[in-house]
C-alpha cells in the first residue's frame, strides 16, 4: 500500500511512501507486503547488483573470481572422487560440476536467507520498504553468482566431449520450482533468525550434514545394495537438485521428484505466509 506525501513551503514536492498495510482479511499483511515487493522488484535487483559490485570493487576479474574458485573445486573433487568411486571421468565430471554449482546456489541462498532481515537492519529501521524486498535481494544476488558459475558447465562438456540433449530445456521449469521453494525457505528462516539469532549457526551446521547425505559429490548408483532407496526419496534436497541437474545431464527428472517439489512449494508457502503475516510487524523490534 502506498500514499502520496505533499510537502508544504518553498520547493514543494511530492513523494510516494510505502505504508504498513492494515489487517483487512486473512493473510492481508503478508500478501500486501509480498505484492508490493514484487511490484517494486527493481529495488531488489538494484540492491543485489550493488552487493556483488561492492564485494569485488577494484578487482580486475570481479565476480568471476567465484567462477575460478568453483572451477578449481570442481576439477579437484572430480579427479579425487572420480578416482575413489572408479567412475568414468566423461560421466562423473559433468555430474559433480552441475551438482556443486546447484548445491552452492541452494546452500548459499539458504544461509544468507537466515540473515536477510538482520543484514538489512539499517534500511528496515530507517526506510519504509516491503520486508520481502530483502528476501528477493538475497535471492537475486545468488542468482547473479549462479549465472557466473554456470558458465563452467559448457566448458566441462567440451572438455569431456559431451553434448547437451533436448532434455536440457526441462531445467528451466525445474529452476522456477526450485526458486519458489527457496523463497519460502528463506522467508521462514529470515523471520525465525531475526528472533532467534542462534538459528543461523544451526542452519549452517545442518546444511553441512545435509550435503553429505545428498548425492552431490557421490552418485545415487554408488549406494550399497543394502541401503534402501528411501534414503534418497525422503531427502527433499535430492529432489530439489534433481529437477535441475538431471535435465542438464540429459536425463529427464522422475515424476516423483517433480511432484515432491510441487508439494513442498504449496505446503511451504502456506506455512511461510501464515508465519510472515503473524510476525511481520515484529521484525523491526527484533532487530
Amino acid at each position: 500500500m502506498y500514499r502520496t506525501v505533499h510537502s508544504v513551503g518553498p520547493g514543494q514536492n511530492t513523494r510516494t511512501e510505502y505504508m504498513l498495510p492494515t489487517r483487512t482479511g486473512f493473510l492481508a499483511e503478508a500478501f500486501a507486503d509480498i505484492g508490493a515487493a514484487l511490484e517494486k522488484h527493481h529495488l531488489a535487483t538494484t540492491f543485489s547488483w550493488q552487493d556483488v559490485a561492492q564485494r569485488y570493487r577494484r578487482s580486475r576479474v570481479g565476480a568471476f573470481w567465484l567462477t575460478i574458485n568453483m572451477g578449481v573445486l570442481i576439477g579437484a573433487l572430480g579427479f579425487v572422487f572420480g578416482t575413489l568411486f572408479r567412475s568414468p571421468m566423461q560421466e562423473f565430471l559433468p555430474y559433480i560440476c552441475v551438482s556443486l554449482i546447484i548445491w552452492s546456489f541452494i546452500s548459499t541462498a539458504i544461509n544468507e536467507g537466515c540473515t536477510a532481515f538482520i543484514s538489512a537492519e539499517g534500511i528496515i529501521l530507517q526506510v519504509r520498504m516491503p520486508l520481502f524486498t530483502h528476501v528477493l535481494r538475497t535471492l537475486y544476488r545468488n542468482m547473479i553468482i549462479l549465472g557466473h558459475n554456470i558458465l563452467i558447465y559448457p566448458v566441462v562438456l567440451l572438455a569431456v566431449g559431451g553434448m547437451p540433449t533436448w532434455d536440457v530445456f526441462l531445467a528451466v521449469p525445474g529452476f522456477v520450482i526450485l526458486v519458489l521453494n527457496l523463497l519460502w525457505i528463506m522467508l521462514i528462516l529470515g523471520v525465525l533468525c531475526a528472533r532467534y539469532r542462534d538459528m543461523t549457526q544451526v542452519m549452517q551446521n545442518l546444511l553441512q550434514v545435509i550435503m553429505y547425505l545428498t548425492p552431490v559429490m557421490w552418485m545415487p548408483r554408488t549406494l550399497p545394495d543394502g541401503v534402501s532407496r528411501l534414503v534418497l526419496d525422503l531427502n527433499p534436497f535430492y529432489h530439489l537438485i534433481s529437477i535441475v541437474r538431471d535435465p542438464l545431464l540429459g536425463v529427464p527428472p522422475s515424476a516423483i521428484s517433480w511432484m515432491a517439489c510441487i508439494v513442498y512449494a504449496i505446503v511451504g508457502w502456506a506455512v511461510a505466509l501464515l508465519l510472515f503475516d503473524r510476525y511481520r510487524h515484529r521484525i523491526p523490534y527484533w532487530l
